[in-house]
């Protein structure tokens, strides 16, 4: 929904997916895939969708990180990955559909340490909007029913049972530093494929 709302503003958006099989079910390459036509269809712009793989990745933070960052250091990672498929397709920034305390991941202080460092602007469109505004607008847009499908599977199986919801960025680097997380992303942007 948020590549919706910046296309209505007149930005060209390009779409990444994060692969997270083997903690995800192949629906999550199914919801994206059609995701991205209902986006393509409703906003007449092309939005190519480009695919990375991060489930590899999320196995190593699980097995060498604390398990309640997990959560931080997964979007941190995928932040960084965005960066550099933004940098190989000549994008300008990166657009996420975070609403402020939606989940442990979208806190004020993780959402500062998951994004620090970047160079490139993280655009927010949903900040401020409640689960209810945005699932109406995901009705309007088409999108709501295909965000919603489910296979009886958790949507991720690295979340830990404690997740940390005030992270603080010497931690977040601190945990970084046990993966190089630099490199992962940098691995996961280089094998990102569009599809």
């Amino acid at each position: 929904m948020a590549a919706h709302v910046m296309a209505e503003r007149g930005a060209e958006v390009v779409l990444l997916h994060m692969d997270n099989r083997p903690f995800c079910s192949d629906l999550g390459v199914r919801k994206a895939s059609l995701l991205a036509e209902a986006l393509r269809k409703g906003t007449g712009q092309e939005m190519p969708l480009y695919m990375a793989p991060h489930g590899e990745n999320q196995a190593v933070n699980k097995e060498r990180c604390q398990s309640s960052y997990q959560c931080v250091l997964c979007k941190r990672l995928m932040l960084q990955t965005a960066q550099a498929v933004a940098r190989q397709v000549g994008a300008s920034g990166i657009v996420m559909g975070d609403s402020l305390g939606q989940v442990a991941s979208q806190t004020l202080n993780n959402i500062r340490a998951e994004q620090h460092g970047l160079e490139l602007p993280v655009l927010r469109p949903l900040i401020g909007l409640d689960k209810l505004e945005i699932e109406r607008i995901a009705k309007d847009i088409g999108t709501y029913e295909i965000s919603t499908m489910s296979d009886g599977n958790k949507d991720c199986t690295a979340v830990p049972s404690r997740v940390i919801t005030n992270a603080l960025v010497k931690d977040i680097l601190e945990e970084e530093a046990k993966v190089d997380l630099r490199s992962m992303a940098l691995r996961s942007a280089g094998m990102a494929k569009r599809v």
